[in-house]
């Protein structure tokens, strides 16, 4: 019996042995491609990706069912390849996890991060009253510069009038957006790359679609104000939030740039990435309910009644 024991206990062991590292290339495996379609789902790439993969699955089956040595010998060659087309075809993704991957903080204190929320706030607020379009970017850790067409340098103080004085409709650069850097305006009537998504609405204006496309690409922040309409909306990270409040849009803006500089580990990198993905499942676009305004049918008319005069006594 105990040499039953001893021999289970040596084979268990062998076989730990021959399984363990199976085992882990298995996971590393399937978290590197859980998190690879996590991150090109929804994008123009996932469609090729999805082609791709199946075209290849299906041509490695017939040619080794059919034993097929031509066909076999041409998708050994063309692997080599492979690599290239994935890095051509997923260039905007593969950027973004990159970005990501080595996101570093702004150095810059929490007082003139406040200060430039209350302008953005504050402009916001003004322009939305007047129904005054605006495309403004928030510039973090990535340059924006060169994800933009073209633009014209400005290099002011950022405040509010200064930002109402360029959407103005009859300025020269009112058309386009704006890029701030920490408390200046760097660029103005700047182009912003359009999202490629295709599961967005039909009706969604310029504006909003150039904030999505430079979130995908960056960590900026952007905040659109409707000309039609007057409603303030942010995009963040692909994702826009339409219909928000003042209140709304100072909260949000504090939680994201105001924020302790810190080292960012594997760990939580990871949990950025479990993140991202819980976030890619949710809407790209979120429209909060417009406020109600109640409307009296009707009113009846107010009259005023004459004060009789009083004369003065003597």
């Amino acid at each position: 019996m105990i040499e039953f024991v001893n021999q289970a206990a040596l084979y268990a062991a062998w076989l730990v042995g021959k399984i363990w590292r199976p085992a882990v290339e298995i996971l590393i495996l399937t978290v590197i491609i859980y998190y690879v379609f996590s991150f090109v789902r929804g994008t123009r790439g996932f469609s090729i990706l999805t082609g791709f993969l199946v075209v290849l699955l299906t041509l490695a089956l017939v040619s080794n069912f059919f034993e097929l040595n031509v066909l076999k010998f041409l998708l050994g060659t063309f692997s080599a390849f492979l690599a290239i087309a994935v890095v051509v075809i997923f260039q905007p993704e593969l950027r973004r996890i990159l970005a990501q991957l080595g996101n570093m903080q702004m150095f810059q204190t929490s007082h003139a991060q406040r200060e430039t929320i209350e302008v953005i706030v504050q402009t916001a607020e003004r322009l939305a009253e007047v129904r005054i379009g605006a495309l403004i970017a928030l510039e973090q850790s990535i340059q924006l510069q060169e994800s933009v067409e073209s633009r014209i340098p400005i290099d002011c103080l950022a405040t509010p009038e200064m930002l109402e004085t360029i959407f103005f409709p009859n300025n020269a650069i009112h058309d386009g957006g704006v890029i701030i850097k920490g408390d200046r305006i760097a660029f103005a009537a700047c182009i912003f790359p359009l999202t490629r998504r295709q599961d967005l609405n039909k009706t969604l204006g310029t504006r909003h679609r150039a904030a999505i496309g430079l979130t995908e690409e960056t960590d900026a922040v952007v905040v659109v104000i409707s000309e039609e309409s007057g409603h303030i909306s942010y995009s963040y990270k692909g994702q826009l939030v339409r219909h928000v409040s003042i209140e709304e849009l100072r909260a949000f803006l504090t939680t994201v740039l105001v924020k302790p500089v810190k080292t960012r580990t594997w760990v939580e990198w990871l949990k950025r990435l479990s993140a991202i993905r819980a976030r890619q499942q949710r809407p790209v676009v979120i429209q909060r309910p417009e406020p109600v305004v109640e409307k009296v049918e009707n009113p009846a008319p107010v009259r005023f009644e004459p004060v009789a005069k009083t004369e003065a006594g003597p």
